[in-house]
């Protein structure tokens, strides 16, 4: 084998078949996610029939104020991903850095508001089977927005290098 063989510009510009190895690790990790957050909330469920043994806030249903931002935000993050996603794949890059900006700053915003809301609990994971769901699930949530951001992050550096095309977009 040459060097020209092994540089970059000589890999395949798309993959074979109808779906990339890299969209089915993709929806493998989401479904992954999916069934482990199914759990959690399925415990949820099962513990919520009795309010007072499940212990929510002194036998009272947790205001929602905080969570209604959070759900709009992580929604508008997601809505500005696909937006940069369908921009790109159609040669526009601006669209995909404005996009992937948008995200990221709503994403970070959700850590905020999430950090703001555990600063405003006054229990512990141990006070309450509701308070250890709701750490449990919270704080897996946040890890996984987290993560995504990192990943967000490396994609949008990648962006701004100009790495992706029309044609070469499969890791965004």
């Amino acid at each position: 084998m040459t060097a020209a063989t092994l540089s970059p510009s000589a890999l395949p510009v798309k993959a074979t078949g109808p779906r990339a190895p890299g969209w089915w690790g993709m929806v493998a990790l989401i479904a992954t996610e999916g069934m482990l957050f199914a759990c959690l909330f399925a415990s949820y469920v099962f513990l919520f029939g009795s309010l007072e043994a499940f212990g929510a806030e002194g036998g009272r249903y947790p205001p929602l104020t905080l969570v209604i931002p959070m759900t709009v935000l992580l929604l508008s993050s997601s809505v500005a991903m696909h937006w940069g996603e369908r921009g790109i794949r159609q040669g526009d890059q601006a669209r995909l850095r404005i996009g992937m900006a948008i995200s990221f700053a709503l994403g970070a915003a959700f850590l905020v508001l999430q950090a703001i809301e555990y600063s405003h609990k006054h229990t512990h994971p141990s006070t309450s089977a509701y308070d250890s769901l709701f750490y449990t699930i919270t704080f897996t949530h946040g890890t996984h927005v987290f993560v995504g951001l990192l990943m967000g992050a490396v994609t949008q550096v990648r962006a701004w290098l100009g790495h992706f095309t029309a044609r070469r977009h499969l890791a965004v």
